[in-house]
């Protein structure tokens, strides 16, 4: 069983949806006892990363998510998940993140060119920085995936498995062991989104 972390933020039930399509099962859930007996945890995101860090704190299910990680567990963020993977957010302020990867969380604004908008939304190609990792075995090299994001990862070269390209080369898939992450929505990806989710119950 796949458990779809809620602590009140993200988009759960369509990527519950997703799951089903691929034959998995997954429950959104905020039960500790039923995250620690899952097979794979997807911890979901959208909105600020400061008050998504609080919510997951004051649930305590941000200790539960990082022991499971801890203990090798295959864990998934997704956008704004993906980014409280990492140490630091900067997101009106500065905020801590779960520290399971190197790296922090900052603004697009400040790395792309002016003429782009600002969130980065819509469909946007991968880019295989490592060769093709085993979450991307479904898939290809420049693929096309789905964004909605206004701050990515940066200083973390050392996990980052794509990129896509918005003036610059942004963050878009991280992984290190059994830990990863995705910047865009794999559940508003259409085909390939599903293609990943099923390579991710793989791992």
């Amino acid at each position: 069983m796949i458990a779809i972390i809620d602590y009140g933020v993200g988009n759960l039930f369509s990527l519950k949806s997703s799951f089903l399509k691929i034959g998995e099962i997954a429950e959104v859930t905020s039960n500790v006892e039923q995250i620690k007996n899952a097979d794979r945890i997807i911890l979901p995101g959208v909105g600020a990363f400061g008050d998504a860090a609080k919510k997951l704190r004051d649930s305590g299910l941000d200790k539960v998510v990082i022991e499971s990680a801890n203990s090798g567990k295959p864990l998934m963020g997704i956008c704004l998940g993906m980014q409280l993977l990492f140490e630091k957010g900067y997101e009106y302020g500065e905020h801590d993140g779960l520290g399971l990867l190197s790296g922090k969380v900052v603004p697009i604004q400040d790395a792309i060119t002016d003429d782009l908008k600002i969130p980065h939304i819509g469909w946007n190609r991968l880019d295989f920085t490592k060769g093709k990792d085993e979450l991307f075995k479904y898939i290809n090299d420049g693929d096309f995936v789905y964004f909605v994001h206004s701050y990515y990862a940066a200083d973390c070269e050392d996990s980052v498995i794509a990129t896509t390209e918005y003036s610059v080369d942004l963050t878009a898939a991280v992984r290190r062991g059994n830990v990863c992450g995705c910047q865009f929505h794999p559940e508003k990806s259409g085909d390939v989104g599903l293609a990943i989710l099923k390579a991710f119950c793989e791992l």
